[in-house]
């Protein structure tokens, strides 16, 4: 019960700077299953998780995906899936590396497998009729986000989609998830864009380095490269899902700003 308020207060807290109020979750009670998967290691050195990695299965059905993640040939797992209906099954221990995130980096680190938890939701994707993730599905993952954050000390920043850490590879949980709900319940970072004002438009170079601090890999260059152009893809399906071109306009630039300001 004292983790239960602490944890709620620290949700109001966080919500009410970003200007909202977060949804509780008091009526749901976790029932996870167990599916092990063979997919997995030890993690590196003292085994510290401060990440948390959201994605999204993109294949057609929840069985399909389960499957896959669960096939030693596969050599692909994750700690948890979430149904469309909110169950939830665990597949690989939080103690354990659990191969989910692939070639990928975030502030500086590339090993983001060894130190992160991931949770696929199951959703076709883009490829196969991509579509919102419904109500009982997100208060599933508020409950099973409260409970890894109450075992492990994640920042918000550190909660993130597979195409943030991966933006060459990946769209996933793309511009359908709600990020600002999972935020004004003290999960992840969304700070509030239209009280937060810039003084002028960054130009690239200062671009490339605000995706840098935010947690981006994104090359210093000052050119519109392929590499900045995908990071600039990926930071829209997170903090500007409405536009999501791959197009520095004013409003991409000065999200870009307001968020590295806030992080830093």
């Amino acid at each position: 019960m004292v983790v239960v308020a602490v944890f709620m207060r620290r949700a109001i807290m966080h919500a009410a700077s970003i200007g909202c109020m977060p949804e509780p979750c008091y009526g749901w009670r976790m029932q996870i299953a167990e599916r092990p998967s063979p997919n997995f290691d030890a993690r590196p050195g003292d085994g510290r998780v401060d990440m948390l990695i959201l994605h999204y299965t993109g294949m057609r059905t929840a069985q399909e995906a389960l499957d896959r993640l669960c096939d030693p040939a596969a050599r692909v797992s994750a700690h948890y899936v979430i149904d469309e209906d909110g169950a939830i099954t665990r597949l690989v221990a939080e103690e354990k590396r659990a191969w989910h995130a692939g070639i990928s980096s975030w502030r500086g680190r590339s090993d983001i497998n060894g130190a992160s938890i991931g949770i696929e939701l199951v959703n076709p994707g883009h490829e196969f009729g991509y579509r919102r993730f419904p109500e009982t599905q997100m208060a599933a993952l508020e409950a099973l986000a409260k409970s890894i954050l109450d075992r492990h000390p994640i920042p918000t920043r550190h909660v993130i989609g597979h195409s943030d850490v991966a933006p060459l590879r990946k769209q996933d949980p793309g511009e359908l998830f709600d990020w600002p709900r999972l935020a004004c319940a003290g999960i992840g970072f969304w700070p509030d864009f239209a009280r937060q004002t810039t003084a002028k438009p960054p130009g690239l170079h200062e671009i490339q380095s605000f995706l840098g601090e935010i947690g981006y890999f994104c090359p210093q260059s000052g050119a519109l490269d392929a590499v900045t152009t995908a990071v600039i893809l990926a930071f829209q399906r997170h903090f500007r899902p409405e536009r999501c071109d791959s197009v520095l306009d004013t409003e991409t630039a000065r999200r870009i700003a307001v968020c590295a300001r806030e992080i830093s």
